[in-house]
């Protein structure tokens, strides 16, 4: 079994921090770190959202086609 050794958090937002500024430079660098993230919906809603758009017959046949 091979075995990944992981760095805590520390070191691994130094070291991400450091390439980002030296690959992007400054500005660039902020500017990524500050593009705001999408708000995600809360998953109940999500799953609700996913069940309107759902055609029943057709996922089942998807799902339970035995030949794929």
């Amino acid at each position: 079994m091979n075995y990944i050794k992981q760095l805590n958090e520390e070191i691994l937002i130094e070291k991400a921090a450091r390439i980002l500024f030296q690959e992007l430079g400054p500005v660039e660098a902020l500017r990524f770190l500050n593009i705001p993230r999408k708000k995600r919906m809360e998953s109940v809603k999500r799953h609700r959202a996913w069940q309107e758009g759902l055609t029943k017959n057709q996922f089942f046949d998807e799902v339970f086609d035995e030949n794929n």
